[in-house]
Order: structure tokens, then C-alpha cells, then sequence
């Protein structure tokens, strides 16, 4: 059982029946119930009188609360991270396309001569993305590198994820990768479209 926080592992427990001696002037009940949590409180007041009134009832709680306070902080540690990541990420994927499409307009005379020398529109759309998505290509495998070094910053704050979930890499590689792909492909295709003289006039 879980009774030291999501952090620690579980322990070993062994429950004693409550009758005879105990060796602590406490107890814990851990109660299923399908009542309403606002009237379980008047219910075991009314049960434990009904036993001794003498016996205190102390707090109530329910599991779900339990698990809450147990885990506030960790969650709010999370919540904070999500933000920051998701900034990172929507100013990640706006920067490849503003750049990788930048670079591809500055490509329309280059595409203007493979044009007039009869060059094939799809040769062309294939190597601008190739070129193009060389650096993208390089920055992800260092981001990688640098993502698998900082695991151990995020480990004490993952319960039964693993800091280097392959869904997890696979999906954002993928995300800034089409991002990419797709910057290069408009501009391209947009470029491919323009008059050969007009392309080739272009600065």
C-alpha cells in the first residue's frame, strides 16, 4: 500500500482484526459506501453513539480527497510545466513554419530556372524539401539529445509514466516534423505557380 505518497513505493501492510488488544489509542476505518458523502457523516456520528457515546469521531475524508491533498503540489508543478511546454511548443511550430517558409521564398528565382530548364515540378518540390528540412531535421535530434539528458528533472514528478515515453517523444517529433514539411510545401507550390519571367525577375 501507497501510505508514504505516490513518490515512495508501495509497503508492506498486514491488517489486524479490530477486536481484542490494541496496541494504539487510534483507529482508522476505511469505509465502501454508496451514501451520499453529505450524509455519511451524520450516519457514522449516529452508528458510533449508538456503540459508545463516549468514542470522538474524528476527521472524514473521503478517498478522493485524500488523494488530492496528497497530491496538490505534484499537480501543480505539472499544470505549470503543461503551460510552459505548450508555449514552447506553439512558438516552436510558428518559428519553423516563419523560417522554413522564409526560406523557401527566397528560393523562387533558384525555381524559376530549374522551370525554364524544363525541370519537373514534383524534382523541384522534392528537393526544396529535402533541403529545407535538412536543418529542421538536425535541430529535433539535438532537442532529442538534450530532452533524454533532462530526464531526471521530471522523473520525481511522473506516477507510472516513464520520463522517456516513446508516445510522448514520437508525437511532438511528428508535430514539429509535418510542421515543417508543410512549410516548405506551401511556398513551393505558391512558387511553382508564378510566371517563369516573373520568378526570375524576382530578388
Amino acid at each position: 500500500m501507497r501510505e508514504r505518497g505516490l513518490a515512495q513505493p508501495p509497503t508492506l501492510a498486514v491488517y489486524l482484526p479490530a477486536y481484542g488488544d490494541c496496541c494504539s489509542d487510534h483507529m482508522f476505518f476505511a469505509i465502501h459506501t454508496t451514501a451520499p458523502t453529505g450524509t455519511l457523516v451524520p450516519m457514522l456520528r449516529t452508528t458510533l453513539s449508538a456503540l459508545d457515546p463516549q468514542l470522538p469521531l474524528g476527521t472524514v475524508r473521503t478517498l478522493e480527497e485524500i488523494v488530492t491533498r496528497s497530491t496538490a503540489w505534484r499537480r501543480f508543478t505539472v499544470l505549470l510545466l503543461t503551460a510552459f511546454a505548450g508555449t514552447a511548443m506553439i512558438l516552436a511550430l510558428v518559428g519553423i513554419f516563419g523560417v522554413t517558409s522564409y526560406s523557401v521564398s527566397r528560393q523562387i528565382p533558384e525555381i524559376g530556372v530549374r522551370l525554364a530548364l524544363g525541370a519537373t515540378p514534383g524534382r523541384i518540390l522534392r528537393l526544396v524539401v529535402l533541403q529545407d528540412m535538412k536543418p529542421v531535421l538536425a535541430g529535433v535530434a539535438v532537442g532529442l539529445v538534450i530532452a533524454l539528458l533532462l530526464t531526471r528533472l521530471v522523473a520525481t514528478l511522473l506516477f507510472e509514466v516513464t520520463p522517456r515515453d516513446p508516445l510522448t517523444y514520437g508525437g511532438v517529433v511528428f508535430l514539429l516534423v509535418a510542421t515543417a514539411v508543410v512549410a516548405c510545401i506551401l511556398p513551393a507550390r505558391q512558387a511553382m505557380r508564378v510566371d517563369v519571367a516573373t520568378a526570375l525577375r524576382a530578388e
